[in-house]
């Protein structure tokens, strides 16, 4: 088992990546469960793969699980979700010092992570991802958020989690596309800042994908492992270290709101395709080679997400993309800044980028691509 620590001052946890880890999760959780009642909040589709083999664990070690089930898909991270959640939670009798299970892929565990940080001023939740997007990122590191009419995880919290259990064997369970979507963070933390560990995924990325078990355990490991050093130095993202996390998401999150933040761009499929753009505007900007760039694209088109934005059927020009970019988190005094690349493995917050020029760059892309 791979354990990786995420040190905070007086609140680290740790990471375990394993197989098998949900179906000993009383044995894991058992530290963080005082009551013989366990509120456990789950996607619906986790539950109906996973629920039978957690409640036999749990019930193994003297608990009671008590389901709640979250529609699958981002339209659950809602204010409306998040209403009938605290209520149920209230109603379970969940106290300051109880843990919350939270069952599922980015989704619940963004919502329930919420709900938690926010239920009398703050109790404690596991995060048991189901998903490789979740377990190599969203599970990580403390945000929670629900989305809003003007824009996605608009309103949230930094809430750390007790423990998170990220079970390998429910990756075996995914549907290719979500397994594909998830990978593109693993990507990610090879692109940004560790390029022999995207040398390596060059080379073993079928693997991973194909979910060859010690390939799979590396790319989730190491992929933590980064997550939990840049989170350890910038937990609440204010030194600079911690927003090159966001390399893709600006432009990722511009897409998935102009597809209407539904199935049709996956939040994944955003962020690869946003990679590709920050690579190629890096480029045009003179930072990185066209070469570079260009061995970013075929990365993410190698392991088949969607690599060029003529791929979307999009009926908007770049100032509309671009218009949504100023619903970001990270706009200050007015100027949002860019995750950008000076190489692969050495991303850089660039805070001199125009809107403008954005958006002119957006066009060629439609218009090229």
């Amino acid at each position: 088992m791979a354990v990786i620590d995420v040190a905070l001052a007086g609140r680290s946890y740790e990471v375990r990546v394993e197989h098998g880890l949900l179906a000993a999760i009383g044995e894991h959780a058992a530290p963080f469960l005082r009551k013989a009642s366990v509120p456990m909040v789950a996607d619906a589709n986790a539950r109906r793969h996973w629920g039978e083999a957690v409640e036999a664990s749990l019930r193994a070690a003297g608990k009671e699980p008590r389901w709640y089930d979250v529609e699958p898909g981002e339209g659950s991270k809602s204010w409306e979700s998040l209403a009938r959640l605290t209520d149920w939670l209230l109603a379970q009798g969940v106290e300051r010092g109880d843990h919350v299970l939270a069952l599922g892929g980015g989704v619940v565990g963004d919502l329930t992570g919420f709900a938690c940080a926010i239920l009398k001023r703050g109790c404690g939740f596991v995060q048991l991802p189901t998903t490789l997007l979740a377990q190599v990122d969203s599970s990580v590191g403390g945000k929670t958020a629900i989305n809003t009419a003007a824009g996605k995880n608009l309103v949230g919290a930094f809430h750390q989690p007790g423990l998170v259990l990220a079970d390998l064997d429910a990756l075996d369970t995914l549907p290719a596309r979500e397994m594909r979507a998830g990978y593109a963070e693993v990507l990610k933390y090879g692109i940004l800042g560790d390029a022999g560990f995207f040398d390596w995924l060059e080379a073993n990325g079928t693997k991973v994908l194909a979910g060859d078990p010690a390939a799979l355990e590396h790319a989730v490991a190491a992929s933590v492992a980064m997550k939990a050093r840049i989170v350890a130095e910038d937990e609440r993202e204010t030194s600079g270290a911690r927003a090159l996390l966001n390399l893709g998401h600006t432009f990722g999150h511009a897409l998935e709101a102009e597809t209407g933040f539904s199935d049709r761009l996956l939040h994944g499929e955003g962020v690869a395709l946003g990679m590709v753009l920050a690579a190629r505007y890096s480029a045009r900007r003179g930072e990185i080679s066209t070469d570079a760039a260009e061995r970013v694209t075929r990365a993410v088109d190698a392991a088949g997400l969607p690599a060029e934005i003529s791929a979307l059927g999009l009926d908007c020009d770049g100032r509309a993309l671009a218009d949504h970019m100023l619903h970001d988190k990270k706009m200050d005094a007015g100027t949002l800044p860019f995750i950008l690349l000076r190489g692969i493995g050495e991303a850089y917050l660039a805070k001199d980028v125009e809107l403008a020029d954005v958006a002119a760059f957006l066009d060629e892309q439609l218009q090229a691509h």
